[in-house]
């Protein structure tokens, strides 16, 4: 089947609507009144599009400034996290400044207090191994008289000297 319409029937729907689109040839009091309220209509609602049109743009130069405002805001957030930062950093090398300081005046001062000590100890072994010889010296001599009396002899094997 073919989706056309025959020419008869054309003609036909031709003939019948026509006369009626003919009936009235001019525009009434009526239509002219409507016509004049459908353009102050338009015109209303014109103006009521360029306001919303005003307030979209309100809403647009607010969405600026908010987005101004945080990209300032970033700004300084990102400003005082660096200073924050450089504060640490500072810090950080105070810190390993007094450390190293502290650590040096530790070794400083144990060196400056052993010294005295280390000489005292010196004389003391100097004196030490000068007595040893007179130690050695005074046995030998008790050794040769113990050989030569008997009270002697007794005594170095009670208190078992030598």
């Amino acid at each position: 089947m073919q989706n056309w319409i025959s020419i008869p029937a054309l003609l036909l729907n031709f003939l019948i609507f026509t006369p009626a689109l003919h009936a009235q040839t001019g525009f009434t009091q009526q239509d002219r009144e409507t016509l004049i309220e459908m353009k102050t209509m338009m015109r209303e609602i014109d103006k009521r599009f360029e306001q919303i049109d005003k307030r979209f743009e309100q809403v647009d130069k607010r969405f600026e400034q908010v987005d101004k405002r945080f990209s300032e805001l970033r700004e300084d957030m990102n400003n005082r996290f660096e200073q924050m930062m450089n504060f640490i950093w500072i810090l950080a090398a105070l810190f390993g400044g007094m450390l190293t300081v502290t650590i040096s005046f530790a070794l400083w001062d144990r060196r400056t207090m052993i010294r005295p000590f280390e000489t005292k100890v010196s004389e003391i072994d100097a004196r030490i191994n000068k007595n040893e010889e007179k130690y050695g010296k005074l046995l030998a001599a008790i050794k040769e008289y113990a050989a030569t009396d008997k009270k002697v002899a007794a005594l170095v094997e009670r208190f078992n000297i030598l």
